[in-house]
């Protein structure tokens, strides 16, 4: 396949597999996504995180268990493709920012790269305004834990310039929850934590 159809190929999956992950973990073993832009992705698998916070692994298993659930979030979203290739792409800038700090793993700005190498990745593939509503969304993923946090990164204005904030709860969302050994206690929070970011929109 060349560049266009793999492209092509791997939208349909992200569009109608209930379970994504299993045909893009079969496009990387079978050699696919060795060539860029999309060997961006296969690097995810050799990125550690805070296990703390990822006790799932690598940022490829997390992404993985985040497409899944965005392919069952999906329906609640207002564009699917837009939101299915966000969650693909969202970690996207842990290519560029993870370091080892204090024997700690952390990925500070992976937001911000993010935006950049997602739209990098679809610049080759694309040439539409669906390039840059998914790097917008990428952008802006970490801002309802910034806002829960009271952490001065969060953007208010300059988010809901860019994105609508119930696609950005949505993504987020699938993100906080895309994460091994997490209980019903947990999965309760953290949707409340969701719903809290939405209503300081709303109101």
């Amino acid at each position: 396949m060349n560049n266009k159809e793999l492209f092509i190929k791997i939208n349909e999956i992200l569009l109608q597999n209930l379970k994504p992950s299993e045909e893009l973990e079969r496009l990387i073993t079978e050699g696919y996504l060795d060539k860029e832009p999309f060997n961006k992705i296969k690097k995810l698998n050799n990125i550690e995180q805070n296990p703390k916070y990822h006790p799932e692994g690598s940022v490829l298993k997390h992404v993985f268990l985040v497409v899944d659930l965005a392919s069952k979030y999906k329906k609640y979203s207002n564009d699917e493709k837009v939101f299915m290739w966000a969650a693909l792409l969202h970690d996207i800038g842990k290519l560029t920012t993870t370091r080892v700090r204090k024997n700690r793993i952390t990925s500070y700005n992976h937001d911000i790269e993010g935006e950049e190498i997602a739209m990098d990745i679809l610049n080759e593939l694309t040439d539409d305004d669906f390039k840059q509503k998914v790097s917008k969304l990428v952008r802006w993923h970490m801002q309802p834990l910034f806002y829960d946090k009271n952490l001065p990164f969060f953007q208010p204005q300059d988010m809901i310039n860019d994105v609508e904030y119930k696609e950005v709860a949505l993504l987020s969302l699938c993100d906080r929850l895309g994460r091994g050994n997490l209980d019903e206690d947990r999965i309760k929070d953290e949707k409340e934590r969701i719903e809290n970011f939405k209503s300081y929109f709303e109101k």
